[in-house]
């Protein structure tokens, strides 16, 4: 199967390479309105584009670089896994659904709060997340969640552009890293994963120095299409 889907990417790299050069990294709503609010029981899709536009952000964790440079994978990996800390110094525990306006503690002082909220554009804008709320903006750790509802189970590509580096797990496995110093780009990095049939924890991790932002994330099918067939909740 990953034979397939890498011989399936390989064979559409130019069409996705021009999909993504196509594509502007500050797409937002229209009068600067990144972000909507949301009601906590409705639900949504991914976009005409496949994109999810639906997540709970924790506000950001104070986390000083200097320069992106430094985020290599093990960077990641390290900081991501071990460094950041709830009570008692045990490794962070997430919860499993964040509620508009609950907190979560960090590295035994931070409490930070979530915020459900649905993009107006395709990637969503942390910047202007964190400068909407008068929120540290450079230096930051920004964490995101969602909950992908399938119909029936499905091998897909889950395909991510973020700025700076970023890493993400779909029902607590790691599907993908994104390290270095990079801009956000359309589909910059993909991974065969699989979506079980109802829910599907998405959870994504974005550090940055200095410089912007964001991030965006949707799937592709074996056929190289879109899915939209997705409940967000």
């Amino acid at each position: 199967m990953k034979r397939l889907f890498l011989s399936l990417f390989v064979a559409s790299a130019s069409l996705i390479t021009a999909s993504a050069q196509s594509w502007s990294s500050s797409s937002a709503g229209e009068n600067n309105v990144y972000f909507n609010q949301v009601d906590k029981n409705s639900v949504s899709t991914p976009d005409e584009n496949g994109f999810i536009r639906r997540w709970s952000l924790l506000e950001p964790i104070d986390w000083p670089n200097r320069s992106n440079t430094v985020f290599t994978d093990s960077y990641l990996r390290e900081t991501f896994g071990t460094k950041l800390t709830s009570k008692k110094q045990k490794p962070l525990v997430l919860p499993e659904t964040p509620k508009d306006g609950q907190t979560t503690v960090v590295n035994d002082t931070l409490k930070l709060k979530w915020h459900l909220l649905e993009s107006t554009g395709y990637n969503i804008q942390l910047y202007r997340f964190a400068t909407q709320r008068e929120l540290k903006k450079y230096g930051v750790i920004f964490m995101a969640i969602t909950h992908v509802y399938a119909e029936d189970d499905m091998d897909v590509r889950i395909s991510v552009g973020s700025n700076s580096a970023s890493m993400w797990w779909l029902n607590g496995e790691e599907a993908l890293i994104l390290s270095g110093d990079r801009r956000m780009v359309v589909d910059d990095a993909s991974a065969p994963v699989h979506l079980k049939k109802g829910d599907n924890k998405l959870v994504g991790y974005v550090i940055n120095g200095p410089g912007m932002s964001n991030f965006c994330v949707r799937f592709f099918d074996t056929n190289n299409k879109p899915v939209k067939n997705l409940t967000i909740k």
